[in-house]
């Protein structure tokens, strides 16, 4: 499967679950703030991908929980060198490199963007 036909299935996912437009759902839309997702639509776009692309999604798998409760992971308000390191490993879909630049926590969720949801799936289809 292409990325862009990657792109317009997660995008119809979006739309379904938040109840956004179409042109809203742009690459660089964060899913928190630019679409308003609150943590508990993050199931329901989880399973409506698992259905749309047919593979199985762990808990955590797709936006690592924990990170901003975690003490080791935040402190003094910004993201820990572990804590960057942390959602590189766990998370290689999302690019950190604005969050190393800024590691301020209220900056944590400009990091969950569509592109970012896109290129999760893209590896979890090419692992397959």
């Amino acid at each position: 499967m292409q990325r862009d036909e990657i792109f317009e299935k997660v995008k119809g996912v979006l739309v379904e679950a938040l109840a956004v437009d179409d042109d809203e759902v742009t690459p660089d839309a964060t899913i928190f703030n630019d679409l308003g997702a609150e943590s508990i639509d993050m199931l329901d776009i989880g399973f409506q991908l698992e259905q749309a692309f047919g593979f199985k999604i762990e808990q955590g798998e797709m936006f690592p929980e924990g990170v901003t409760s975690d003490p080791e992971m935040v402190a003094d308000g910004k993201v820990t060198d572990k804590g960057i390191a942390m959602l590189k490993e766990r998370a290689p879909h999302i690019k950190v490199a604005a969050l190393e630049a800024d590691p301020r926590l209220e900056k944590v969720r400009d990091i969950f963007t569509v592109d970012a949801l896109v290129t999760f799936v893209e590896n979890k289809l090419n692992a397959a």
